[in-house]
């Protein structure tokens, strides 16, 4: 029988100990997206000693990783063979791991043409509640009987257990990528974008954002070193040129952009807004940055602007999220543990309606049935 890494009965034994007297834990890696979600609660339970890549098969396009291994070194050696995380997971800062990639669930700019990072999720290890050791998934697609408990970690914010182990799908980089950009309002970018969507062109990102022009439209195109050339002929719009500052979806992967700086004048609580891509242009009195070719809306509004928020995505059939409060500070990241209100008071999430609010219930009760793993952290009740 295999000897268990140190670092992971370590971990194991501390759930152990937390879960004989209901002592809530608060799962951490880097600690860089601990502004995300509600109030952070209990003990901090650091994952970052558990880490490195485990197996890596480029042939296969498989990694398996750790949970505590920093995302970058995980991107580093991809490239090194000319592969990639195609659903461009965000840094916000140094130091996000694997385990909170997964954990938070989040997408970069490909998100609408590549998918989420959740079908890139062939399986993973958890610790329970009950301090088990569990194993779901394996290493190729087809492996799933019955319910897909990979993909359910995949934003659940740590509710429903330690992550220790993801087994991921990758990709190889595209042979060629070009972006396009367009001056348009963003009602045009929106019936440009729906137009493209049902034709065989290689879009891969988009960006739309209220300038000096009026709007800005941009295009990001991957594939084919043919593909991307015909589609450059057919869509028109400029290419920048050599001396031409190229856009930087870097940036706008990890909100870096100017748009996502603080504005002067009262705090601003930033919005993302998830959306279907065909929802005309919403009512929110500021201009949003619009992505995902159109299928997700950044949006900066005061506290008090929640409710008419709110209405506005649900009335095209959407969803809100409080992503940043106003009160937010940049990292929120406490060394000594204990309980830290990162956001101030706000609901960050769209209230759960039945059934779904007594599925997720159910879930939190099964695999963590003291509740102790990062109590309240993705709804109030649990």
């Amino acid at each position: 029988m295999a000897r268990m890494d140190p670092a992971l009965h370590r971990l194991i034994e501390r759930i152990a100990a937390a879960a004989a007297d209901a002592t809530p834990l608060r799962l951490r890696g880097g600690g860089t997206k601990d502004f995300y979600g509600e109030m952070l609660q209990g003990e901090v339970l650091d994952t970052t000693a558990y880490r490195g890549i485990t197996s890596y098969e480029p042939s296969e396009l498989v990694v398996s990783v750790r949970a505590g291994t920093p995302l970058a070194e995980l991107e580093a050696v991809l490239a090194e063979r000319g592969q990639c995380l195609p659903f461009e997971p965000p840094h916000f800062a140094e130091g996000s791991t694997v385990g909170g990639m997964l954990a938070a669930g989040l997408n970069g700019p490909a998100r609408a043409s590549v998918g989420a990072v959740r079908d890139y999720v062939l399986g993973v290890g958890i610790v329970n509640g009950r301090a088990e050791h569990l194993t779901f998934g394996g290493t190729v697609m087809k492996n799933v009987a019955g319910y897909d408990v990979s993909r359910l970690m995949a934003g659940a914010l740590g509710t429903l257990g330690l992550i220790t182990d993801v087994n991921l799908k990758v990709l190889p980089m595209a042979p060629a990528e070009a972006t396009l950009r367009f001056a348009c309002s963003q009602a045009e970018a929106l019936r440009r974008l729906h137009a493209w969507g049902g034709q065989p062109l290689p879009l891969n990102a988009s960006c739309w954002m209220q300038d000096e022009r009026g709007g800005t439209l941009w295009v990001r195109l991957r594939g084919a070193v043919a593909a991307v050339e015909a589609a450059c002929g057919r869509m028109g719009g400029d290419l920048p040129g050599p001396t031409d500052a190229a856009f930087p979806w870097t940036a706008l992967r990890n909100q870096q952009l100017p748009w996502f700086a603080r504005q002067a004048g009262p705090a601003r609580d930033l919005w993302r807004l998830s959306v279907p891509q065909t929802a005309p242009v919403l009512d929110l009195q500021d201009e949003p940055l619009v992505e995902w070719h159109g299928g997700q809306r950044w949006l900066k509004a005061l506290p008090q602007d929640e409710a008419r928020i709110r209405a506005a995505a649900q009335q095209v059939g959407g969803s809100a999220t409080r992503f940043v409060a106003a009160q937010a500070v940049s990292t929120g990241v406490d060394t000594a543990g204990g309980t830290t209100d990162v956001g101030g008071q706000r609901q960050c999430f769209d209230a759960l309606r039945p059934p779904l609010d007594r599925i997720h219930l159910a879930l939190k009760q099964q695999f963590d049935p003291a509740g102790i793993f990062n109590r309240g952290r993705l709804y109030p009740q649990f």
